[in-house]
């Protein structure tokens, strides 16, 4: 990739990640929750599932998803399912009687299952193939580059948020602490879900 490219790539690709949405809330919350340790499995997870996203996009195979608009509204409204479950997981760890340290850590399978379903990181991935894809060239080793490039744009810009919540509200670890942040973890959820389906 020309250096001229890899400008234009990093500034089409670093706003897109590090802008706020539903997978880098999820981020946050899970980094203040459980730490950075604690996250890194969904973040393996969110990672892998970026990178499946690009492959399936980039060898020609999302053009199928869009082929059929039904596939966005059923992605958006399965997105949506799957945030609110992820916030009921933050309001059950906030019933009274409830252990709030025993809210269940999001892992590998979450985390691909997070990115699979956001329509923004779909979105993404295909305005980032249409217009970076040369098509006078050999189509593998471009979708490999562009896919190698978005992994590192991920890893570097979903750090801050992880790390952000941790430092933010990581410290706040009483019993009464962490039930107020299933209360409000899991609002914010419930938030997330409404913004992906009304925006």
């Amino acid at each position: 990739m020309a250096l001229e490219l890899v400008a234009v790539f990093l500034g089409f690709a670093v706003p897109m990640v590090i802008s706020p949405g539903p997978g880098n809330t999820v981020l946050a919350l899970s980094g203040a929750r459980f730490g950075v340790r604690g996250t890194g499995l969904f973040w393996l997870g969110f990672e892998i599932g970026n990178v499946l996203l690009c492959l399936l996009y980039g060898l020609g195979f999302g053009a199928l998803l869009l082929e059929y608009p039904q596939s966005h509204t059923l992605m958006l409204w399965a997105g949506a399912a799957y945030v609110l479950y992820l916030a009921w997981g933050f309001f059950r760890s906030a019933a009274p009687g409830a252990k709030p340290q025993t809210v269940e850590r999001m892992g590998l399978v979450s985390g691909i299952v997070a990115v699979l379903l956001n329509v923004k990181i779909h979105s993404m991935v295909a305005v980032m193939f249409a217009q970076f894809l040369q098509p006078d060239r050999a189509l593998a080793p471009q979708v490999l580059l562009l896919t190698g490039a978005f992994l590192l744009v991920g890893i570097v810009c979903h750090f801050p948020w992880i790390y952000g919540g941790q430092l933010i509200l990581g410290r706040f670890t009483s019993d009464q602490a962490l039930r107020i942040q299933g209360r409000v973890f899991g609002g914010l959820m419930v938030a997330v879900a409404l913004h992906m389906l009304w925006v």
